[in-house]
């Protein structure tokens, strides 16, 4: 089965939906490292190098070829929907966005040339607040009257094996079927009857055995190095304040992002990997250093082999905005068990 990949990026998606059985028909991305990284690991897949914006349906159907595409993927850039337009107020947040209008619907005048039997779009779990009801809506029914019958979930990575606590809102839509999200298979539920959530220690053990190591250019908290070390695995900035105790508080209650200082616990699924790379924002490693491009690599379940263009920034960027392959692999078995038995039924 054939896939059409919109806003592709580091290829976290599209990894994910290849393991699963898909096969990538075509790449979008405006970014000149994403292409490049796309170029390096889906070899011989016609790439797209633009805005959505910019390209035509002639375009974008004749890069794609004659034959069928049973899935549509990608994941609109998310700022316009992310918690940090709450605290951003002079940026203009999701549809009142210009950037967010023209990656939503570029996505959706794709999905009515291509008309493929199947979609999936990705985005930050604000997405599916009520303040972005008008965006979720504008998805919905513009799918729906394509012929589209569309369900909507947030999903946990850390329920799908990944080793990150990463929230998701996910748009499935297909034709002539209700599509149906994967069952979970890890918990932090020890009843669950699951899997236990993978953490952060399993993954990256193998990786820093030396606990001597040099951290040099992988340096955390700036001037507040000094109190990074202070704070435990697992806790962040809170932990030096008077609410929680400290004898000597050196920060007000909630007065900071609560990922400042934020440092992992070995025993724990990673916090959300951001799309930035900060010497005060975490996570960090519990050693109280900045991860490395390898360790983010472990946390959103890519392998190590995967290569990544630009600079350290921008290979950052690239896997901090990525679906985590993990997941996406189990949404596209998921998709790829409903398309296949549509097909045998049609037979």
């Amino acid at each position: 089965m054939r896939f059409v990949s919109l806003y592709s990026g580091g290829g976290g998606l599209d990894l994910g939906l290849e393991r699963a059985g898909f096969k990538p028909a075509l790449g979008l991305d405006a970014s000149d490292e994403c292409a490049e990284t796309y170029r390096q690991n889906f070899r011989g897949t016609p790439f797209i190098k633009a805005r959505i914006s910019e390209v035509t349906k002639e375009r974008l159907l004749e890069s794609i070829g004659r034959d069928e595409i049973d899935l549509l993927a990608g994941g609109p850039p998310c700022p316009p929907f992310s918690k940090s337009r709450f605290y951003r107020k002079e940026k203009p947040r999701g549809l009142d966005d210009p950037n967010g209008w023209e990656t939503i619907d570029g996505y959706l005048n794709v999905l009515e040339w291509v008309r493929p039997r199947a979609f999936l779009l990705e985005n930050v779990k604000g997405l599916s607040y009520k303040v972005h009801s008008d965006a979720l809506k504008v998805v919905v029914d513009r799918a729906r009257g394509l012929g589209y019958r569309v369900a909507v979930q947030v999903l946990n990575a850390a329920d799908y094996g990944v080793p990150q606590i990463r929230e998701r809102c996910f748009v499935l839509g297909m034709l002539d079927r209700d599509p149906t999200f994967p069952a979970p298979t890890h918990s932090n539920d020890p009843a669950s009857g699951l899997k236990p959530w993978a953490t952060a220690g399993a993954v990256l053990a193998d990786l820093d055995t030396d606990e001597n190591a040099s951290d040099v250019g992988h340096f955390a908290g700036g001037r507040h190095h000094h109190l990074l070390r202070e704070v435990p695995p697992g806790d962040n900035y809170l932990y030096l304040t008077e609410k929680r105790g400290h004898p000597t508080p050196h920060f007000e209650w909630r007065k900071r992002y609560w990922s400042f200082l934020l440092k992992l616990s070995p025993d724990q699924p990673s916090w959300t990997i951001q799309a930035r790379r900060s010497n005060n924002m975490g996570p960090f490693h519990w050693r109280n250093r900045i991860l490395r491009i390898g360790e983010i690599k472990r946390l959103q379940t890519f392998p190590d082999a995967f290569a990544f263009a630009g600079t350290v920034e921008e290979q950052w960027r690239q896997i901090g905005n990525a679906v985590p392959p993990a997941l996406a692999e189990s949404l596209g078995r998921q998709l790829a068990g409903q398309l296949a038995s549509r097909m045998g039924r049609a037979a």
